[in-house]
């Protein structure tokens, strides 16, 4: 049975259910650009983003019997990505943990400059993240760059609403502390 775009998730999810897997290409093409999106302001890196993506599209379809859909397949499908990047994040950490000691940092030009260039700052904003724990990393993302309210990051995370402003407070005195660290180290 041949599935048409204007389908909603729900139908979809069932087609999918009951065998037909061109119904779960419909699902991919309907949410790749957002899981994309997603994975690559959690990584920065294209070499693991399309593994994070499969990682990811691999769980829905694998777990697509579990959606109860209490909640829109959206919110759903976002968890699953938040915790497979999360799970990518504290896999790349323990191996670059074990490779790089903390004097082999880069320094990097914190001129006015380049502060004006934002490219520059992005790029440097994405190094100083590097180095946070996966912790720290996944709550400043959905927090700062994806826009997500203290309530939103609460259900996406399954921490509670308290735990989230926590762990934010401690994600940015984390980031403050290595922005610090590198300005001194420029000098």
């Amino acid at each position: 049975m041949a599935v048409e775009q204007e389908h909603t998730d729900e139908s979809l999810i069932k087609a999918v259910i009951e065998g037909d897997n061109e119904a779960f290409s419909f699902l991919v093409i309907r949410y790749k650009k957002k899981i994309f999106g997603m994975a690559y302001r959690f990584t920065q890196d294209y070499d693991e983003l399309d593994d994070i993506c499969q990682d990811v599209f691999i769980k829905v379809f694998d777990n697509l019997k579990k959606f109860r859909g209490d909640a829109p397949f959206e919110h759903w499908i976002t968890k699953i990505a938040i915790h497979t990047c999360y799970d990518a994040l504290k896999k790349k950490q323990r191996h670059t943990n074990r490779m790089m000691d903390i004097e082999d940092l880069p320094i990097r030009d914190t001129s006015i400059e380049a502060k004006q260039s934002a490219e520059e700052a992005t790029d440097f904003l994405m190094w100083a993240m590097s180095h946070l724990k996966a912790e720290e990393r996944m709550i400043i993302t959905l927090l700062e760059l994806e826009e997500k309210s203290v309530k939103e990051t609460a259900a996406l995370t399954g921490w509670s609403e308290s735990n989230v402003k926590v762990r934010a407070h401690r994600a940015r005195l984390a980031l403050k502390k290595v922005l610090e660290a590198n300005n001194e180290r420029s000098l």
